[in-house]
């Protein structure tokens, strides 16, 4: 019997599947309307979608591309940072090696190559130094984790504004990303892959979306693997600074002669100026550009308070300066020589660091300058075009003072001393006397100046005449060469045998081709200012032949032993102790009585010879004291006459102010000459009493006379 419920019956599972029962409203509230049915709603939804499509596309395009460039540089990264040395082994970059040039008495006075001072750290250079860097490079090194977008959307801005592309121009670099840089990204020089480090440079700056991903990562890396002033000590020691400094070091040492260690806050500022062109602003080119610049980094460091206002305010007032030795400038063109001619994997290839100690004195070499420039100013036309060259060295063949053109400031240049090739007209003569000197004549044998033709075979008929255009008649030698007088010349040198005059003339240091006609004994061979002054210093070394030198030692950086010792000097035996003397006292009368008395020094005796040749193309005059010998060329490089100019005259003065300078250092004694020797047979015509053609000695007869001689 079924039961009976009492109370509410409950629902049927057919009825809990039907529409839930209305709730009932709240009362004050107001009903809501069911949302609108109908296509403007679609639309409006699908316009929205539409819209945002592109936005949504771009923002999936860039967060895909900034994962994947997320995904590069956390790769480059680590790449990098498993490939990178110690920092001590990233401190020299240099390809090549650089030679240090020092004068006679150990005072550096030039540089070749790129010069590497030695290493400097972060800890130990000077405190001006690295916050003068630190300010004008990157005032948030110590801040950031190598890169700084801040800087670097702040260049893309400037650059976009100032009309470049945005990685054209500047960088926003920071000192981690600059050594980056000066590192290639870690990819070392190699001769079979570069034609030269230039260009491996060049390479190296490119700027490419690419290449800056890649810097960045190589920037990240080192941050990773160095101390912050660990990659400002290769940063210090790797950077260029001009004139050839590779760091600060070596630019302390070049511009003021003094460590990077040691420079005081104006020096600090200038140094780190450079680094915004180092060419344009070296102040070796440009010292007001560099003072200038570093007023600049001098207000950045007070504004970093580096400084204090009074500590930038003094060295504003005293800017930098350079040292005496990067002032002077001098010996460019004796620098040039001596890498030329120096042993070349030690010079011109070197991959070390070479001390090279000179014969250069650097005070006879200003003074030979400053000679050379107040006679151009006195008596040369501003406009004139006209070129100059000064040897000066001692009788040994060590060479004291070089100048190779009047720009005396140049580095690279022709050296005119050294290089050009010129017709030495009558400064050739005394190799002339000397064959018929040593040959058994004297100084007072008597020649006639008259008229002469010769026939050249192959010429016919050659008359030479003397530059006067006049006959002297009956002369002695001494007379003859004191006058330049070329018709006395010329038969000499007939009579005694042309190729006895070659000899001495090859055998005193004149090792190019010698003219084989009669004009030999005129000067129309050619010959160098150096070795033309090399062979007069044979003359005052007693017949000695004499190599020019400049090298006196070379060592590599860091050594003390040298690896070799001096190129040149005393060579062999020329002509008879005797035969030097007598020729030494004809040439002194050429001084006292002749072409050269422009060059007359009270109280010193001289000895020289003037040289002019065919329409005053060159002019020579060369001459020696008992100490130095000083050889002076001038003329033009297109190989114009000269107007007015002769070896007697602009050469002789510069001559003797070049050698009044040297007198007050050195007091030449007397000259070794002869003197008040007048031997029996003085006065006798050897040539002309001849009433045959003399007979003209062989080279074979020569070199019996000479061993058969005592000396």
């Amino acid at each position: 019997m079924a039961k009976k419920h009492s109370g509410p019956s409950k629902p049927l599972v057919a009825d809990r599947r039907g529409p839930p029962p209305a709730r009932k409203q709240k009362q004050g509230q107001t009903p809501q309307k069911p949302p609108a049915k109908g296509g403007f709603g679609r639309l409006r939804a699908l316009l929205w979608r539409a819209f945002l499509l592109p936005f949504r596309m771009l923002w999936a395009l860039i967060w895909r591309l900034g994962l994947v460039v997320c995904l590069l540089l956390g790769l480059g990264v680590a790449y990098f940072a498993s490939t990178l040395p110690e920092a001590s082994e990233m401190i020299d970059g240099r390809a090549a090696g650089s030679v240090t040039l020092m004068d006679r008495t150990g005072a550096v006075f030039a540089w070749r190559g790129d010069q590497f001072g030695g290493m400097i750290t972060a800890q130990t250079i000077s405190p001006f130094l690295k916050a003068a860097v630190v300010a004008t490079e990157d005032r948030r090194f110590y801040r950031h984790f190598g890169i700084s977008p801040r800087g670097m959307a702040s260049a893309i801005r400037i650059n976009l504004s100032e009309g470049r592309g945005p990685l054209s121009g500047h960088g926003g670099s920071t000192i981690t990303q600059q050594t980056a840089k000066l590192l290639c990204l870690g990819v070392a020089f190699d001769t079979d892959e570069w034609p030269s480090e230039r260009e491996y440079e060049r390479q190296c700056r490119r700027t490419t979306l690419w290449r800056k991903i890649k810097e960045a990562s190589f920037s990240l890396a080192m941050e990773l693997r160095y101390s912050k002033d660990e990659i400002l000590t290769i940063y210090l020691n790797r950077v260029s600074l001009g004139a050839g400094a590779r760091g600060f070091e070596a630019a302390a040492q070049r511009y003021f002669g003094k460590s990077a260690n040691q420079v005081n806050a104006a020096e600090a500022a200038m140094l780190a100026g450079l680094l915004k062109a180092p060419s344009r602003l070296a102040p070796t080119h440009n010292l007001k550009g560099a003072q200038a610049r570093a007023e600049v980094v001098l207000g950045l460091m007070r504004r970093e308070n580096y400084l204090s206002s009074a500590e930038a305010s003094f060295a504003i007032a005293n800017p930098a300066t350079l040292s005496p030795a990067a002032t002077a400038r001098a010996g460019g063109y004796f620098a040039d020589w001596i890498m030329t001619t120096g042993p070349r994997y030690f010079t011109r290839n070197t991959t070390e660091d070479v001390l090279i100690q000179t014969t250069l004195d650097q005070t006879i070499q200003t003074a030979t300058e400053q000679a050379v420039r107040r006679v151009f100013d006195d008596k040369i036309s501003k406009s004139s075009k006209a070129e100059v060259a000064v040897v000066v060295m001692n009788k040994e063949g060590a060479v004291r003072a070089m100048i190779g053109g009047r720009d005396t400031r140049t580095t690279g240049a022709f050296n005119r001393a050294t290089q050009a090739r010129r017709q030495t007209g009558s400064a050739f003569k005394p190799f002339v006397y000397a064959a018929a000197l040593e040959l058994g004549h004297t100084p007072f044998d008597r020649i006639r100046d008259e008229p002469i033709t010769l026939n050249i075979p192959g010429s016919g008929a050659w008359s030479p005449s003397n530059y006067s255009k006049t006959f002297a008649g009956e002369v002695s030698y001494t007379q003859a060469l004191a006058q330049s007088l070329n018709i006395p010349a010329v038969k000499i040198s007939e009579h005694i045998g042309r190729d006895i005059v070659q000899k001495i003339a090859w055998d005193f240091g004149l090792q190019d081709a010698l003219a084989d006609g009669p004009a030999l004994a005129l000067g129309t061979s050619e010959s160098t200012l150096i070795e033309m002054t090399g062979a007069y210093a044979g003359i005052l070394n007693g017949g000695i032949s004499v190599q020019p030198y400049g090298i006196t030692s070379l060592r590599l950086l860091g050594e003390i032993e040298p690896l070799a010792g001096r190129t040149g000097g005393i060579g062999e035996r020329v002509i008879r102790t005797q035969t030097a003397q007598e020729l030494t006292f004809m040439m002194h009368e050429v001084i006292q009585s002749g072409t050269g008395q422009r060059a007359q020094i009270d109280g010193i005796e001289i000895a020289g010879k003037t040289g002019t040749t065919q329409a005053a193309r060159d002019a020579w005059f060369i001459g020696f004291t008992s100490d130095f010998v000083i050889g002076v060329w001038m003329g033009y490089d297109d190989n114009r006459p000269l107007k007015g100019v002769t070896g007697g005259s602009i050469p002789a003065d510069i001559w003797r102010e070049t050698m009044l300078a040297i007198t007050d250092q050195s007091k030449p004694g007397p000259l070794p000459m002869l003197r008040d020797r007048i031997p029996p047979e003085a006065g006798r015509s050897p040539i002309d009493s001849s009433p045959e053609k003399p007979e003209t000695k062989s080279l074979t007869q020569l070199l019996f006379g000479l061993f058969s001689r005592q000396n």
